[in-house]
């Protein structure tokens, strides 16, 4: 039987990942996450809510929940080396789905501090554990940030990516350099999937289309960054979760002298203008947006746009969900969650 740990499962992704039906079939899940207040926690624990683990604040650190699935979930934190090994020498981990990460483009310039911490020093925590575990497969969030001001487009995998704009997206990149080291030091299979604009139900608060909806409902003004001049490759959450099922058991093989280490692009393959997506927003929310034109933001990049190519040879899928499609499905879990 395979035993996957999801590290960040009361984030976004996470969430939506440990309810792919992939998971129903030959699998024991450990979920963790540090419950943190980077955004609202009371999302976090609707997330969890929803998969049947009822916590909250009072919860303590490494106390194992179990939902009626079987599931086990940990506050845990992946700076915390004791609890990252604690959690491995518990549990017999033959997968690992890294997802756990501090966010945001924006926060990293205020907060440098807190994406050291956890989106380096937790990885290597993560790489070490994964390292002595001898973990099957290691796959692992990296972003399309790490792509930086690339002109060149689509962004291919095999494009130069030593200009991050951002520190979110140095820590990413180096993410990928140490994943890389780990495969050729220690074999440790490590796949790194750069996401584009991952959006959709019980979304991040701090993200475009759930700020732009929430500004909109209360009559306020939205930020439009380079005067609306940008476009981004906007992936629907499904698309994500569908992409990582597939992977998960396709690590590379060990041999022939080939380092295990793999970068896949995981996003739309369709850039959409930044005020073609204000709009279809105003369509499904029924509500017209005030809208300030702006600069563009320190760490803002102008355009986005993934190729998928290899993504699709490995595995078959192409991402699919339409923007047009993907935002009614939040639009709808949006009214209901704001009780509209």
């Amino acid at each position: 039987m395979k035993k996957i740990l999801i590290t960040g499962a009361a984030g976004f992704v996470g969430f939506h990942l440990s309810g792919h039906p992939w998971f129903e079939n030959g699998c024991e899940l450990v979920l963790t996450d540090n419950l943190n207040d980077y955004y609202d926690p009371a999302l976090k624990y609707g997330r969890l809510a929803e998969r049947g683990f009822d916590i909250d604040e009072s919860y303590p650190e490494m106390e194992p929940v179990t939902n009626s699935r079987g599931w086990t979930f940990y506050r845990a934190g992946l700076e915390n080396r004791e609890q990252m090994d604690q959690l491995f020498a518990k549990h017999a981990f033959t997968h690992v789905i890294h997802l756990g990460a501090q966010a945001g483009v924006r926060y990293s310039i205020e907060n440098p501090q807190s994406y050291v911490d956890s989106n380096i020093q937790g990885f290597m925590n993560i790489l070490e554990c994964c390292r002595h575990a001898k973990v099957e497969h290691l796959v692992y969030a990296s972003s399309s940030s790490v792509y930086g001001a690339n002109r060149k487009t689509p962004f291919h995998e095999d494009d130069p990516v030593c200009e991050p704009v951002s520190l979110y997206a140095a820590t990413k990149r180096s993410n990928e350099v140490l994943a890389y080291s780990y495969s050729h030091l220690y074999g440790l299979p490590c796949t790194g999937l750069r996401f584009f604009t991952v959006y959709g139900p019980w979304g991040r608060p701090d993200m475009a289309y759930f700020l732009f909806a929430e500004r909109i409902r209360r009559g306020e003004t939205i930020k439009v960054f380079n005067n609306g001049d940008m476009k981004r490759d906007f992936t629907y959450v499904d698309d994500i979760t569908e992409s990582i099922s597939r992977l998960v058991e396709k690590p590379m093989s060990i041999g022939n002298g080939q380092v295990p280490a793999r970068i896949l692009n995981i996003g739309h393959g369709s850039p959409v203008d930044l005020l073609e997506f204000i709009k279809i927003i105003e369509k499904n929310l029924g509500m017209e947006a005030r809208k300030e034109f702006l600069p563009m933001q320190d760490g803002d990049v102008p355009v986005t746009w993934a190729d998928t190519s290899r993504l699709q040879e490995l595995t078959g899928y192409k991402p699919k969900i339409t923007l047009e499609e993907g935002i009614a499905r939040f639009a709808e879990w949006y009214r209901e969650y704001r009780k509209l």
